[in-house]
């Protein structure tokens, strides 16, 4: 078992003897790779406090064990994989509490777990087990993140010097996800954001046939995959010189962003962080267009812990990884998003995503 893998399940067991637990079943696919390496899409893992298993279909016998490699035991069934848990469990003799990943299961696949195991297995379901783990980045983790950050601030650059009047949403989309596979990604982390005019008043607008027009604002929000980890980025542009009040609009977004950026480090709430950037909109009469929270934790999923938005007590830790987006959004008229990837400190951030901040007119 390589090293980082055997310290996440080191974790994960002391977390299980704090609680009382004997097992953890885990089912979420980026939980399962995190303890596994398993990248297959039907795996579960069974952690117990002496034993790891992941279960899997026989499409995957070669695949599990060239990724998984030594410490694991693998289970290739054709059964179920609720059904295969519960019958290795009922075959240990054992008996105790085990956990599953209640946001993740069905209640079919509850029910077959807790049918094929032994009435001496008592169910209960919890929350965030491994993502509370996942939340700090170890140096593999940290790696794969910048790596991510720099390919996507690459796309992101082509992608700038690409806007152009005339070119449809879609085709500016297809563009920048086609630099993303040929400079080395698995695929975007989400589907690319292209929103032009007042389209980009729609914070999660999708690219459609419509052409960028002059005098437009144009937000560009993409993210790579790479290596299993995602970065998270926006720029907005204008296509034309902007008027007086885009710019003020602008000016008021670029601060809000860079002085969230500031707030970020180790010990600080993240309610901190998102009123740092609401502060700087507040005060330029522009926090009622602001309608999202700042940001979001970021890994092997493009939202994870912790989330950076009003009224959340959670500290942020040494090693997390967050995005920083302020927005505003004006129905009808346009919008305007900032976004990086920022990496906590014990006394400070690091941003990791490099594209220009400043408002570029195309």
């Amino acid at each position: 078992m390589v090293r980082d893998v055997a310290s996440r399940i080191h974790a994960l067991r002391a977390h299980l003897r704090a609680t009382g637990g004997r097992a953890l079943v885990v089912i979420h696919p980026p939980n399962v790779f995190y303890l596994t390496r398993f990248t297959g899409d039907n795996g579960a893992a069974l952690v117990t406090l002496n034993r790891l298993v992941l279960f899997t279909d026989p499409r995957f016998t070669t695949q599990s064990r060239q990724e998984c490699g030594r410490g694991f035991s693998i289970v290739i069934t054709r059964k179920s994989l609720p059904q295969a848990i519960g019958e290795t469990l009922a075959a240990r003799g054992a008996s105790g509490r085990v956990f599953f990943e209640e946001d993740r299961f069905t209640v079919a696949q509850l029910h077959q777990a807790r049918r094929a195991s032994s009435t001496r297995w008592t169910w209960k379901g919890v929350r965030g087990a491994v993502e509370a783990i996942r939340e700090v980045k170890d140096a593999s983790e940290l790696t794969r993140m910048r790596d991510a950050a720099r390919l996507g601030s690459a796309v992101m650059d082509h992608a700038i010097r690409t806007v152009r009047a005339g070119i449809s949403e879609q085709d500016l989309a297809a563009e920048i996800e086609y630099q993303m596979r040929k400079r080395g990604a698995e695929g975007p982390s989400f589907e690319t954001i292209v929103a032009s005019g007042a389209r980009a008043a729609l914070p999660h607008g999708r690219a459609t046939s419509k052409r960028i027009r002059e005098k437009e604002l144009v937000v560009l929000d993409l993210g790579v995959i790479l290596r299993g980890y995602c970065s998270d980025l926006t720029r907005t542009v204008h296509v034309g010189r902007a008027s007086r009040e885009v710019r003020r609009w602008y000016a008021a977004v670029l601060e809000a962003q860079r002085e969230a950026r500031r707030a970020v480090q180790a010990g600080i709430e993240a309610a901190a962080v998102d009123e740092a950037a609401r502060s700087i909109l507040r005060r330029e009469g522009l926090e009622p267009y602001f309608i999202h929270s700042t940001g979001h934790g970021l890994g092997l999923e493009v939202h994870e812990r912790p989330s950076l938005g009003r009224n959340q007590k959670a500290l942020l830790k040494a090693g997390s990884i967050v995005t920083i987006e302020p927005g505003v959004y004006f129905p009808g008229r346009g919008g305007i998003r900032i976004e990086d990837d920022v990496l906590v400190n014990e006394a400070g951030s690091e941003t990791l995503t490099s594209t220009p901040r400043e408002l570029i007119e195309i």
